[in-house]
């Protein structure tokens, strides 16, 4: 695990790095994360981020796109463990979370818009990497995205920070 400062990383990388609009909570037991972006685009039903902390997520984080919904969570503290448990550096949801208390105890990283108590209902809806837009910046699988309590930025290519 690396601590990121996404200024500093914003001010070495200038012409690389795109800043998602402010929107996020910072709600994980780790305060900076960063990776690899694998996608997720769902509305309200949270399969496929089921199936996917079940994978090795060892250097990647998990960018959720779930309309920005804030009906239902698509992230609790059994998936966040099984994220955690699996190598996942992090989760960001364009949505909501649920069980935020064990979530901050976590050793995850773990970004959404908001909570809910609500579960999802699990329809096997969603797709996975593919491009997702959301905060004026697209989500590319296999592109980089870092976060802290500063912001989210986005990069083309792995960012280390300056010494």
């Amino acid at each position: 695990m690396s601590d990121y400062v996404t200024p500093d990383l914003c001010d070495e990388y200038p012409q690389l790095v795109q800043v998602v609009e402010p929107m996020f909570n910072n709600y994980g037991g780790r305060e900076s994360f960063g990776g690899e972006i694998v996608t997720v685009k769902c509305f309200e039903d949270n399969s496929k981020v089921k199936e996917l902390v079940d994978t090795d997520g060892t250097g990647k984080v998990m960018v959720v796109d779930g309309g920005g919904s804030l009906r239902h969570a698509l992230l609790g503290d059994m998936l966040a463990e099984k994220a955690a448990s699996n190598g996942w550096e992090g989760i960001i949801i364009y949505g909501c979370i649920r069980d935020v208390d064990v979530i901050m105890e976590t050793d995850l990283g773990v970004q959404a818009l908001a909570t809910n108590p609500l579960k999802t209902d699990k329809r096997g809806l969603g797709d996975v990497n593919v491009e997702v837009k959301f905060g004026g910046v697209t989500f590319v699988p296999g592109q980089f995205v870092y976060a802290d309590n500063n912001g989210v930025i986005v990069s083309p290519e792995a960012l280390s920070m300056p010494a």
